[in-house]
Formats: structure tokens, C-alpha cells, sequence
């Protein structure tokens, strides 16, 4: 089994909405998958527009409905192997309630900026060197994914590695925040395909 962490500021839009996608689209590896906020709100629901997005992207309406949201502790930072923020400000306050976990958090769009710069051989080499337990195939995949920032190109605009808020504005803006989370979500799942299954042909 393997962990994964998803992080926004209210846990009620952009994180669980990836928590459900990595969950549903990672079924077949069994991994561990949960999220929380920044400053979370005390075990409540997604906002219906979240929800929508969700289900219209293949999460069953069951599990869409059940999530609740937490406010992000740093006991929570302790055991996943991958932890995606949806901001730069998230990545931050995350490295700031543990430092140690700098290596294995990124933005979910940095993520998929870095790992577009390596190659499956790479992550196939590193996850074979770690040997055959899930957390730590995963665990090496992304410290060769974060061995590529300062070798990468960074973005035009920083702001690119961050997923916007849609909270309290309109569906267009869901609609556009999760236009942009939905391709790094395909990313850190086609990484993790590598990762654990070495055999798998994945598009790049």
C-alpha cells in the first residue's frame, strides 16, 4: 500500500476533488488516499459544483457526497509517500509544519511540470532500486521527480504551478480550476503507473 495527501486551504473544492480522482483512477493499486485544508472547515461537505465536477470525471456520486472536510495538522504529514498541494501558499505552509517533507511535496501542476521533464526509464530505474514495496516504489518516483527542479524550466509565470480557488465564484471558474487540475492529476497518475507497474506504456 501507498499514501497520498491532497492539500488546499477549505478541503471542500480543489483537494478533495483530486483525492477522488487519484483514488478512482489509481483503483487498481489499492493506494491510501486523503486530503485536508489549510484552514479547514470542520467535516463539511463539498461544494455542490465540486461534487458535479467529480462525478462528470467518473467518481461515483457515493463517494463524492461522503467526503468531509479536516483541517491539515502536521500528524497528517507524517506517512504519505506523495503530498500535492494545489498552491505554491500550500506548498509552504506544508514545508513549514514539516520541513523534512520538502522532498516529497510539490504543487500538483509542479509535479506535472517536473515530471514531463524526466523519462520512464528513469522512474523505473529509481522505483527498481528501491525495491518491491508499493510506498517506497512510489517514494522513489517522486524524489526523481523533484530531483529535476532547478534542471527543469521553471514557468512563465509562477502562478502556472498553482490551481486557481473556485470557492464562492462561478461554474465557469470550477470549470477552469479543474482544467487544469484534471492534466496534472493525469500526470502524477501516469508516474505512479510507472512507478508500480514497470511494464506499463503510458503517453507522454
Amino acid at each position: 500500500m501507498f499514501e497520498i495527501l491532497t492539500v488546499c486551504t477549505g478541503n471542500i473544492c480543489r483537494s478533495p476533488l483530486a483525492e477522488q480522482l487519484l483514488r478512482t483512477r489509481l483503483a487498481d493499486f489499492s493506494p491510501q488516499v486523503t486530503s485536508a485544508g489549510t484552514r479547514g472547515l470542520a467535516a463539511a461537505e463539498m461544494t455542490t459544483e465540486a461534487q458535479r465536477l467529480a462525478t462528470d470525471r467518473g467518481v461515483p456520486e457515493p463517494d463524492a457526497a461522503a467526503h468531509r472536510s479536516r483541517f491539515l495538522t502536521e500528524q497528517h504529514l507524517i506517512s504519505p509517500d506523495l503530498i500535492l498541494a494545489m498552491t505554491r501558499e500550500h506548498r509552504r505552509d506544508i514545508a513549514e509544519l514539516a520541513p523534512s517533507r520538502l522532498r516529497s511535496t510539490f504543487t500538483v501542476r509542479e509535479f506535472a511540470r517536473l515530471y514531463a521533464s524526466t523519462t520512464p526509464e528513469q522512474i523505473r530505474a529509481a522505483a527498481d532500486a528501491a525495491g518491491p514495496a508499493a510506498a517506497d516504489r512510489v517514494r522513489a518516483m517522486a524524489a526523481t521527480v523533484a530531483g529535476q527542479r532547478g534542471l527543469a524550466f521553471p514557468p512563465d509565470d509562477p502562478a502556472d504551478d498553482d490551481v486557481i480557488d473556485p470557492y464562492r465564484r462561478s461554474f465557469k471558474t470550477y470549470e477552469l480550476s479543474a482544467d487544469q487540475l484534471v492534466p496534472a492529476i493525469d500526470s502524477v497518475v501516469d508516474a505512479i503507473t510507472v512507478a508500480l507497474a514497470p511494464n506499463s506504456v503510458v503517453a507522454r
